[in-house]
């Protein structure tokens, strides 16, 4: 494709959307990632963060979700729990409000998009019935009564209108992931026998109750749409069928201007969908909602991250709008390369769901705690990126050992600012441990990563150099200027009795494919992320017969609610034994030992023909200590896990401000 403005037709053909023209399809639905220092009421760090994907050619701004405020008691406390809160003075009602939202939309409408509000009541507190809202929790909400159900209604309305006056081309109600909207639309939330539950037409009266109260306020000043799941896939919920006709009941009052539809729920059937799921694979329920509400556009959320499956949605009538949230988080500039035929340029989205579920991570004091991208690590520092970024004063020569995730950002990154580099990288591929990750089930898309770098470093001019186990001798030889040790790390191997037999190997070992595993294996885990589920999958679809012990409560507990049920979902459908709190003290043959992590008894497990270690990994920082034993006159720089072994996302982002340092 060349920059002709004939790429993509459909994706950039402009759409009226109520009195709201959108210049193109693509849109950035909204999603709390937490780029100001509260949601709802933008600052600097805001409006940088989602207006550059405006700059970047993304029509649809969506922002952040404004929480309104609930009808709680005399002196009942506020109440805040992951990604919700149930709060008596809202931000809409802070002064400055109108004024900071304006600046957006101003911002917003000078880079040439439309800005779309989201309204929401989403807390544990109060909802249609006294029933727990989110299956993994226990917190039982107050049913809401008429008063309560008037108080609510009101803060809808008051909001909108405060958006309005912001400047506001549209305005979308939450009804869906465990709203306050959703839990009167579900019969597995709304037990009433009042007018307000029972039959569709009484579920369905909370929102249109909802939408006859903002349009009596705004008019038509602005769009009005609701976002809805269109099936709960929770027991006990509605199906696609359900909602169909819901819809169908909602969008008869002629309020709607538009419907933003996805699937699932926030935990065990995820609406944001990591990578175990396809492309837009719940897309033909926006087609069944399409024709219910036609001709009110409709806009399809669902793990889109590819302009040519955007444009194929809209070709086949799936939809008329396509949420590429994800999509604008990994590569602000994704639309506007795509529209000028760059598609090798763009850093695609891997669906790792590190953004949505940091933004709700509650272990991080908020005030400490910014928006994170695996694979963008601009993402959370745009202003200070906008401040630093500049090209090189002097041209130097850099050399990058160690080509994974930390090495390639460095590369990347000096190369860009101008200066020369070199990559020397032991392994007959770059990628690093990012190549292990893509080999286990459902975690492929990793790969888009290790290609954009291939890609960008290419395009950069970076001598890359494969197969080279460099020596302190090979990078003086050099004759750098700043030197970057990425070396990455190894796996962890405990001080165990037993474990230098053949049988004992370990977990990178197999996704490698270069340890040999016989039919029964143990898997032994230390490690509370993905490389544990991931390695059993990956044997128990190779037809091995696979057992996991794992040191404490559970496997996983640090993957993220929108991630878990897919990941234990493969590991209930291989039905695997899983045995908690078990440490490993011994083994001997086909016998392993272990200490119980809560009472110190001794237990033995016989019959494995293998035994798969998973404990995470230490730095490998030899060529840093060498270097500097050299007193070598280049800048030292140690990178990535060969500093402290993390993540994907602390790698490149500890590899791109290393670039920027240089």
């Amino acid at each position: 494709m060349t920059p002709s403005g004939e790429n993509f037709p459909l994706l950039f053909a402009p759409l009226d959307v109520g009195p709201m023209r959108v210049p193109n399809r693509i849109c950035e639905t909204t999603n709390s990632i937490g780029a100001g220092a509260m949601p709802g009421f933008p600052d600097d760090a805001f409006i940088e963060h989602h207006v550059a994907k405006a700059r970047g050619g993304t029509g649809w701004i969506g922002g952040e979700t404004i929480v309104l405020d609930s009808p709680l008691p005399a002196e009942a406390a506020d109440e805040f729990h992951p990604g919700a809160a149930a709060v008596r003075i809202p931000l809409y009602t802070f002064p400055g409000f109108v004024e900071a939202n304006a600046r957006f939309v101003e911002a917003t409408h000078a880079a040439g998009a439309v800005a779309v509000f989201q309204l929401t009541h989403l807390n544990h507190t109060l909802a249609a019935s006294a029933t727990p809202i989110v299956e993994a929790y226990d917190w039982t909400p107050h049913e809401l009564d008429e008063a309560g159900i008037e108080h609510v209604l009101e803060t809808y309305a008051a909001s909108a209108a405060q958006l309005v006056a912001a400047g506001a081309d549209g305005i979308e109600i939450h009804c869906a992931h465990e709203t306050l909207p959703q839990t009167f639309l579900s019969p597995a939330l709304n037990h009433r026998t009042d007018r307000w539950g029972g039959d569709a037409a009484g579920r369905t009266l909370f929102v249109r109750e909802i939408l006859a109260r903002v349009r009596s306020r705004i008019g038509q000043a602005a769009a009005l749409g609701v976002r809805i799941c269109a099936s709960e896939q929770r027991q006990g919920g509605y199906t696609l069928l359900d909602m169909r006709e819901m819809i169908t009941i909602i969008a008869a009052d002629g309020m709607l201007d538009f419907v933003n539809v996805d699937v699932g729920h926030s935990w065990g059937a995820p609406y944001v969908q990591p990578s175990y799921y396809e492309h837009a694979q719940f897309r033909e329920v926006a087609r069944a909602i399409r024709a219910d509400v036609h001709p009110t556009p409709v806009l399809f959320a669902g793990r889109v991250n590819d302009p040519v499956v955007a444009e194929e949605l809209l070709a086949s009538g799936i939809c008329d709008l396509v949420a590429m949230t994800r999509a604008g988080i990994a590569d602000p500039d994704f639309a506007r390369k795509a529209r000028e035929g760059r598609l090798g340029e763009i850093r695609r989205c891997i669906g790792c769901n590190r953004c949505i579920g940091e933004s709700i991570d509650q272990s991080v004091p908020a005030m400490f705690r910014k928006p994170v991208c695996s694979v963008n690590p601009v993402v959370g520092r745009e202003l200070e990126w906008a401040a630093r970024h500049r090209p090189a004063s002097e041209c130097k020569r850099v050399v990058v050992v160690g080509g994974g995730a930390a090495g390639l950002e460095v590369a990347r990154v000096a190369a860009g600012r101008g200066h020369r580099v070199v990559v020397l990288e032991r392994g007959k591929a770059l990628g690093g441990q990012v190549n292990l990750a893509a080999r286990a089930p459902g975690r492929d898309s990793f790969a888009d990563f290790v290609y954009f770098e291939e890609n960008e470093l290419s395009r950069l001019g970076v001598d890359v150099r494969l197969g080279v186990e460099a020596s302190v001798a090979d990078v003086l030889a050099l004759e750098p200027d700043a030197i970057a040790c990425a070396t990455g790390s190894v796996p962890r191997r405990p001080a165990i009795a037993g474990i230098d037999q053949p049988h004992v190997v370990q977990g990178w070992e197999v996704l490698a494919g270069t340890a040999k595993v016989g039919a029964r294996v143990a898997v032994v885990s230390q490690e509370d992320h993905f490389e544990t589920p991931n390695i059993a999958d990956h044997l128990a679809s190779a037809g091995h017969q696979v057992e996991i012990f794992h040191k404490w409560t559970m496997i996983g507990s640090r993957i993220d609610r929108y991630s878990i049920g897919p990941v234990m979902r493969r590991i209930a459908d291989h039905s695997l034994p899983i045995h908690t709190g078990k440490r490993l003290t011994a083994v001997d043959g086909p016998q392993l030992t272990f200490v119980d992590a809560f009472n110190g008894t001794t237990h033995r497990y016989d019959g494995f023909d293998s035994v798969v270690l998973v404990y995470g990994s230490v730095p490998d920082d030899r060529c840093y200590r060498q270097l500097t034993a050299a007193q070598t006159d280049a800048r030292l720089f140690l990178v990535g896990s060969a500093w402290v072994p993390r993540q994907l996302a602390e790698a490149t982002r500890h590899g791109a401000l290393v670039g920027l340092e240089i």
